[in-house]
């Protein structure tokens, strides 16, 4: 649970310097929410930052999502990533 905590973490400190809704994984709802949001920063574009990172910060980047990844499937297996196996 420590990645997706630190997933959640992060994407809520963001979302608060603009007011914008908090993530949550107590719910159904708010779980399927956080991985809708994982699978769109999984997206090539998204991960690589548009081909902007170096090749190590891609694979950080990836390692970090796909561990927050499986502690949401761990947490509420019924949640649903589509680019994911």
């Amino acid at each position: 649970m420590k990645a997706l905590r630190a997933y959640i973490d992060q994407n809520n400190s963001f979302n608060a310097l603009f007011n914008g809704e908090q993530f949550e994984i107590k719910t159904a709802k708010g779980r399927q929410r956080v991985a809708s949001r994982l699978e769109c920063n999984l997206s090539p574009e998204n991960l690589t930052c548009d081909g902007e990172l170096s090749r190590s910060e891609v694979q950080a980047r990836y390692r970090a999502l796909t561990d927050a990844v499986n502690d949401l499937k761990r947490l509420d297996p019924s949640v649903k990533i589509y680019d994911f196996s």
